[in-house]
């Protein structure tokens, strides 16, 4: 129902407001004491809550507990404290209207023209690993209120809700008051900040479901603060920029050691190179140029230096394709690996932590981006993608940890069961093939890549440039496929350049046929029974 309409010609003017009455709750208390200091220097009258009030008070300010406002003590272990009329009437008086300011005066009610809101640390307990009750007890009722009440009473309340704000209104303070344009920005910011803390709740109740459920949430809200205005996009002519999500512990989250700003398609590259590196159990490097892999590989057994050895050995499957790459470690990266990237160009590496010395030999790159990954980075549950008019959501597509266990499972069509380096080999090639864009093939020789197909629009040209950029190095090596052979011909050109064995789903009406071509070169074959496009 439509709200109430009112005469245009009774509303006043009011762009500066001077403050004279604040409300102040907060849990994070940053630089509150600062804030309240400028307050009570310019006179204004602070309302606050619990252990607010306690803060300011123990610092020499004078408080007026919220309690003395409503009449009404805290109550239910504070769940209930500021909803009140007492409280709610002074946040939303339009004062532009003389009927408003009648009924303030013959309510004893007073207003605030500033409200300092910040929310329970919903986010925060979540993530320290807290579960029911001690969640449930992080959702804020009254703060969301008061900072929506305040933020549609912009025409007379300004409203924060981050310290980060302060500064502004500490300056207002001292300009005589703040102005609707800064009042409307705040305002803009509150509504934002509660549709995050909203957003946070609510899929921490969908994901207690979302495992055992049968269908996707019916309804999704995605909330991202903005943390940085990018150069440009994919292209110098589209606007762009990296946004957070609320409880995000991914490639956003990342810290910048060093190096140049990050742009739209570093941060693209660099979560297409965790994908790769971080589907390795064992210590590995992926390297990718265009959100594919040039080169993925894990350590050679017995390295005295694994990282490195496994930087060096996905390196050497395209070195020309490396250059300009963008690398991620699943491990901490050492000297020695820092020190076999001193002459190749790299645009970002990413890792979990670098050692001080590698670190010192990255100074000498100075546009070399370094980024360490958050220490509760973790891969995605689900995966987004927008779409004209809407967006597609689906499971992420991820391995088991055990993929050992799960290999046992596969179907031998062709040829004998391998020995142990050559199964490993073959779970190293079905795990890098998730990595590429489909069509994806993918020839290793000891658990590294040397010739990779990729984002072909037919699975033959995906087996020719396989096999292409592998050279010599195709005879020997076992290949891997994202989904079916739909014909023979493809797994023919494999077969034609030497592999010694192929993992693909099968489900083709022509496996058959493709059994036939394995049998006849006498070639392991294993079925999946599980693709892994990636588009």
């Amino acid at each position: 129902m439509a709200g109430p309409r009112h005469d245009p010609s009774l509303y006043r003017d009011r762009d500066v407001v001077a403050v004279r009455r604040a409300l102040v709750s907060v849990s994070d208390k940053t630089d509150l004491l600062r804030l309240a200091e400028a307050l009570a220097a310019a006179g204004v009258e602070i309302v606050s809550t619990g252990s607010t009030a306690a803060t300011i008070r123990e610092a020499g300010h004078a408080v007026t507990d919220v309690s003395a406002v409503t009449g009404f003590p805290e109550s239910l272990d504070g769940r209930v404290k500021t909803l009140h009329p007492g409280v709610h009437a002074g946040l939303l008086a339009d004062l532009r209207l003389e009927s408003h300011e009648r009924q303030l005066d013959e309510l004893g009610i007073s207003p605030f023209e500033l409200v300092v809101v910040n929310l329970y640390p919903f986010v925060e307990t979540v993530a320290s690993g807290a579960e029911g009750d001690d969640v449930v007890e992080q959702i804020d009722i009254g703060g969301p209120a008061m900072v929506r009440a305040a933020a549609k009473n912009h025409a007379n309340v300004a409203i924060v809700v981050s310290p980060e704000s302060y500064p502004t209104i500490i300056d207002a303070l001292g300009a005589g008051g703040t102005t609707l344009a800064q009042r409307r920005e705040l305002a803009a910011r509150a509504f934002a900040h509660t549709a995050a803390y909203d957003t946070a709740v609510s899929t921490w109740f969908a994901d207690d479901t979302l495992s055992s459920a049968d269908e996707l949430p019916a309804h999704l809200t995605i909330a991202a603060e903005r943390l940085e205005t990018l150069r440009y996009g994919e292209n110098s002519h589209q606007r762009a920029a990296i946004y957070s999500r609320a409880g995000g512990h991914g490639i956003a989250q990342a810290r910048q050691l060093q190096g140049k700003s990050m742009s739209y398609n570093n941060y693209v590259d660099a979560d297409a190179a965790l994908r790769a590196a971080f589907d390795m159990v064992k210590p590995a490097v992926a390297i990718i140029k265009h959100a594919n892999p040039c080169g993925i590989a894990v350590a050679a057994p017995n390295a005295l230096d694994e990282i490195a050895s496994a930087h060096l050995r996905a390196h050497e499957c395209d070195p020309v394709s490396a250059f300009g790459g963008v690398i991620a470690a699943n491990r901490t990266v050492t000297l020695k690996m820092a020190e076999n990237l001193r002459d190749i160009f790299t645009e970002v590496i990413i890792a979990p932590d670098f050692e001080p010395e590698a670190l010192e030999v990255f100074k000498l790159k100075q546009n070399l981006r370094v980024l360490c990954l958050p220490t509760d980075w973790e891969q995605e549950r689900l995966d987004v993608r927008l779409v004209s008019g809407g967006l597609l959501l689906q499971d992420a597509d991820r391995f088991p940890d055990d993929i050992e266990s799960v290999a046992k499972d596969w179907q031998l069509v062709s040829g004998e069961q391998p020995g142990e380096a050559e199964m490993q080999n073959l779970i190293f090639a079905w795990k890098s093939c998730r990595a590429v864009k489909s069509n994806a093939i993918v020839l290793a020789k000891g658990s590294a890549t040397v010739g990779i197909g990729m984002g072909q629009v037919n699975r033959v040209d995906s087996c020719r440039l396989a096999v292409e950029r592998a050279g010599d190095r195709a005879a020997g090596s076992v290949a891997a496929s994202d989904a079916f052979f739909p014909f023979a011909d493809g797994p023919q050109v494999l077969l034609d350049a030497g592999v010694s064995a192929i993992v693909q789903p099968g489900g083709s009406v022509r496996d058959e046929e493709v059994i036939d071509a394995a049998r006849a070169a006498g070639v392991t074959m294993f079925f999946t029974g599980e693709r892994h496009f990636f588009h």
